[in-house]
């Protein structure tokens, strides 16, 4: 009785260069335990993207769009600073397989750091997902591959479109 009521949220930030069903399993999933997640694609001037941030962007919301408490935003900063400003004290990541581990445990540590109460939530992804990752889906798409198991179609249509196939 009297228990104040809180409002959850998450940020699941990524490149999505393209989002995969690896990806969205994770949103899916991670709706149902927050109030509202914040889907952050990052631009990283230092990375080179398959596609273009507009783009990876219109996939997203694209393969999202079935998901009412989703929220599709974009930011080219410190994570750390997007949650400080935007009130989000939980980050979502995915782990495929051990491999995964230690690189997201040392970004859990560094913004944990810089933003004391800022936590990182591990997911583990479905079995059926744990080899997809959009580096995997580039290179299948580039030679004509045929990656519908593993990506929406509207991620599929915008290879086509590129890749002119």
């Amino acid at each position: 009785m009297g228990e104040a009521l809180i409002f959850m949220k998450a940020v699941y930030p990524g490149s999505f260069d393209p989002i995969t069903y690896g990806h969205i399993d994770l949103i899916e999933r991670s709706s149902k335990i927050f109030d509202e997640v914040i889907v952050l694609v990052m631009e990283n001037f230092n990375k080179k993207h398959f596609f273009a941030h507009e783009e990876r962007m219109r996939m997203v919301r694209l393969a999202v769009s079935h998901i009412h408490n989703v929220t599709i935003t974009t930011h080219s900063g410190l994570l750390v600073d997007f949650a400080r400003d935007n009130d989000v004290n939980v980050v979502i990541r995915g782990l495929r397989a051990v491999s995964d581990f230690e690189m997201e445990l040392q970004m859990a540590h560094a913004n944990k750091s810089m933003l004391s109460d800022l936590e990182t939530l591990f997911l583990m992804t479905e079995t059926s997902n744990s080899f997809i990752s959009s580096s995997m889906v580039r290179e299948i798409a580039s030679f004509g591959g045929d990656i519908s198991k593993w990506v929406p179609p509207c991620v599929k249509d915008e290879f086509k479109r590129k890749l002119g196939k």
